[in-house]
């Protein structure tokens, strides 16, 4: 692999992503800081030894001066440190802002007193609202449904103007929802948890027709990766997500059958939204960055059975926040 940075700063860097994150920089040969408050990462997210290149800072973003000192000496940020819980929104109405919106600036503005010029930052589909155009574009205008997509898309503005103001660069990737390794946060997990606590029935949220694109991990962060590479513009969006999509039905249909267990009773809320926000199709139109040569090599449904057991030979995160 090619060094796209001597030395990196990944926000986030112990989480489900953003530990693959840092996993493709080290093997790059890169030099890389990870900082994170560990509220979500893991320390076991972590390479054990950890090699001499690897630092890791427990820090808040909010902590304007900590993430100033953390990135000194850094020459590209990765900026993965997010709320990922978009349903908790709307009763923590502050929640987006803040570890969103404000961490974002606190990091584009540590870069600025530290002159750094390059970030990479995971946005996210939710951006695009409830979209009329699928598969969706990057240049599609959205109308916003959830406080999570408005952090987000704010976000993606402050960086562009931080790009025109101090000559920096950014790659602004939207996801969909990823699956994989070191998983600990959405359908896959939600579902496992409940049928842990009871293997006889599954509520479910929304009627069960909701369909998503989801992404294996090492897929993703490839892209990533990649699009960094071929840096054209100086300020870069991609949508990051798979050709197919699935619906609620079949996913839970997987994870029964990794789980082997049968005449589980299916208890749906109804709705066609899962919650409010949630929009009930997720597709992205992923032709800008398949245009680098990018294409996912993990179906779906290959992407589900490897998190199912991924989580199977670790209980003790289902288990841990049942």
């Amino acid at each position: 692999m090619n060094a796209i940075c001597k030395k990196a700063f990944v926000t986030g860097g112990s989480g489900f992503i953003g530990s693959h994150v840092m996993d493709s920089l080290l093997a790059r040969g890169a030099e890389v800081i990870v900082y994170d408050n560990f509220s979500t990462g893991r320390p076991e997210f972590m390479p054990s030894p950890p090699p001499p290149v690897l630092r890791v800072v427990r820090g808040e973003v909010l902590d304007l001066p900590a993430v100033q000192r953390a990135m000194a000496g850094c020459d590209f940020v990765f900026h993965f440190q997010a709320n990922a819980d978009v349903r908790s929104g709307k009763q923590k109405t502050r929640i987006d802002l803040e570890q969103n919106t404000l961490a974002t600036w606190n990091v584009l503005e540590a870069m600025r007193i530290n002159e750094v010029k390059r970030i990479a930052f995971a946005s996210s589909a939710a951006v695009y609202g409830e979209p009329e155009v699928f598969p969706t574009p990057e240049q599609y205008a959205p109308l916003q449904t959830s406080l999570y997509g408005a952090s987000k898309l704010a976000g993606e503005a402050m960086m562009q103007a931080y790009c025109e103001y101090f000559g920096m660069h950014c790659f602004i990737y939207r996801f969909v929802s990823w699956i994989g390794e070191r998983y600990t946060h959405g359908i896959v997990f939600d579902v496992m948890k409940k049928l842990l606590a009871d293997s006889t029935r599954l509520p479910l949220l929304g009627d069960g027709t909701q369909k998503k694109s989801y992404l294996y991990v090492k897929d993703g962060v490839a892209g990533v990766m990649l699009g960094i590479e071929n840096a054209v513009a100086q300020k870069s969006v991609y949508n990051l997500g798979h050709d197919e999509f699935i619906d609620v039905v079949r996913v839970v249909s997987i994870i029964l059958d990794e789980l082997k267990l049968r005449d589980v009773r299916l208890e749906f809320a109804g709705g066609k939204r899962g919650w409010p926000g949630d929009s009930p199709l997720v597709h992205l139109d992923t032709s800008r960055i398949k245009a680098l040569g990018w294409r996912p090599a993990v179906s779906i449904e290959e992407g589900l059975r490897r998190t199912v057991r991924y989580l199977q030979q670790r209980p003790h995160l289902l288990r841990e926040r049942v």
